[in-house]
């Protein structure tokens, strides 16, 4: 059966927008890393910058077409909303999936590393999925409170949450189960170890539900 032409740029926006996303976290880790001379705070520090400028960017340019999701936590709150069906939930969270491959092997070919990795960086315990779990949680209030209260807003709400979660989580608020996955396959600054993965995204299903759960009373407009 042929995809409607609406259909088609819904999921192309989420392809792509995903991809650049992770294109943004990848590079930037690998220049900040690269330029900081071993300064780990400035590496950070520009690795946020990057990445809650692109998504701005991102958000501004495809909400329009798709609702610029680029996170199947935040496709889950508007499908537990009954805002998205779950087709096209299903459909959302796999080009995400493949996006975000995507971005990392663009980012991998620009700076000459070897496309295929595995990155060695064990991120887990207890303190970094609690910190997943607020970052998630966090991150998906600001874009449903955002939607109700100021729509216009929400680019620089979630740029800027993103970038302030980068400095106070312990996990460096990777806050999507696509980018903890695609993080997986680079052994760079911004890379997660494959064994560290479940708990990442089990945490920021959990840290989701509760902010959707909250969302709805919280923002209501009917008073």
């Amino acid at each position: 059966m042929p995809i409607e032409p609406a259909t088609a740029r819904r999921l192309l926006s989420e392809m792509l927008g995903t991809a650049l996303l992770l294109a943004t976290v990848v590079g930037s880790g690998v220049m900040a890393e690269s330029l900081s001379g071993g300064n780990q705070a400035i590496a950070l520090l520009c690795n946020a910058l990057a990445t809650g400028c692109i998504l701005v960017v991102l958000i501004t340019l495809f909400a329009p077409v798709s609702g610029a999701h680029f996170n199947p936590v935040v496709t889950l709150a508007f499908l537990m909303r009954g805002e998205v069906t779950p087709g096209r939930a299903i459909a959302y969270v796999l080009v995400q999936i493949s996006g975000a491959v995507l971005g990392v092997l663009l980012a991998h070919a620009m700076f000459d590393l070897p496309l295929i990795q595995a990155s060695d960086h064990v991120r887990s315990g207890v303190g970094l999925w609690m910190s997943e779990g607020a970052a998630t949680f966090g991150l998906v209030l600001v874009v449903l409170g955002g939607v109700s209260v100021a729509p216009n807003a929400v680019p620089w709400l979630v740029g800027l949450y993103i970038t302030a979660a980068y400095w106070f989580t312990a996990s460096t608020s990777f806050a999507n189960p696509v980018v903890t996955i695609a993080r997986a396959m680079t052994n760079t600054f911004s890379g997660i170890a494959p064994a560290s993965v479940a708990g990442f995204i089990l945490a920021q299903i959990v840290g989701a539900m509760l902010a959707t759960a909250l969302a709805r009373p919280l923002f209501r407009t009917d008073t």
